[in-house]
């Protein structure tokens, strides 16, 4: 655990960790002797979160980051923090037909998914590499994997966020800063909950995926969270990709949105 504050801490930016993944990513870096800022939307979940990490500081940010606002706050709060690793977590899964979505939902999606993660990278990673030592987790999916209906603007978004994570690790080699793109499968969380009543095979409680993704800091461009769904993208990789889009197809058409809160 030393070791794992030495190389990346004091600080850790979490970016969508007022529940689900970005809360387990809290909890386990707070058990790691992390100092977070934890950023999010919604203030009482936020409040919430850190009030359960136990003795560690906290910079609680209200934003949202799809929005040149929402990051600005996050990087005016952290001016004066030596942030050593930053989890790009905040997501939104719009569902239903690419034609039929309002066209602000895909750009929330764009924007929050892409954009943002791109951005945080940006800004955080030169202070690191000017270290010595730093890490970047970006949270993909499988979905992003092939073409993904319904969910198609997500799964895009979470194939550029693959990308570019695994192309920073490349550009970073050597330097001490290590980043780890994490393509999940069904995680245990309110939002699937939501959207998915039925549990898929192979689901992992948040908690497990936020640990694989720290795991795999340092270990190499991408990690897969459990054994079922690394054998799910080892065959899925190995379809023709009509093949593999038809049954990711069939694997979402339960997925229904969320109903607001």
């Amino acid at each position: 655990m030393s070791r794992f504050a030495d190389r990346y801490g004091p600080w850790a930016l979490v970016a969508g960790a007022s529940a689900g993944l970005g809360a387990a990513f809290a909890r386990a870096l707070a058990g790691r002797g992390l100092n977070l800022v934890l950023a999010a939307r919604r203030a009482d979940a936020l409040e919430e979160v850190a009030g359960s990490l136990g003795q560690v500081q906290t910079v609680r940010v209200v934003a949202d980051l799809a929005t040149e606002d929402g990051l600005a706050s996050v990087t005016a709060a952290c001016a004066d923090l030596p942030i050593g690793l930053v989890v790009c977590n905040a997501a939104y899964s719009p569902i239903g037909r690419f034609i039929d979505l309002p066209t602000e939902d895909a750009l929330q999606a764009l924007n929050l998914n892409a954009r943002a993660p791109m951005l945080l990278a940006r800004h955080f990673l030169p202070p690191m590499v000017a270290r010595g030592r730093g890490g970047l987790v970006v949270m993909s999916s499988l979905s992003g994997m092939q073409g993904s209906p319904p969910i198609t603007v997500y799964a895009a978004t979470k194939a550029f966020g693959a990308i570019l994570a695994e192309g920073l690790w490349a550009e970073l080699r050597g330097t001490g800063v290590d980043v780890v793109t994490a393509l999940a499968g069904a995680i245990e969380t309110p939002g699937l909950v939501a959207s998915k009543p039925v549990r898929a095979p192979g689901t992992l409680s948040a908690e497990k995926v936020a640990e694989a993704a720290l795991r795999g800091l340092g270990h190499g461009p991408r990690v897969v969270p459990g054994l079922t769904m690394k054998l799910s993208a080892a065959l899925m990789s190995r379809l023709p990709r009509r093949t593999a889009i038809t049954v990711i197809a069939r694997a979402s058409r339960d997925l229904t949105p969320p109903t607001a809160s």
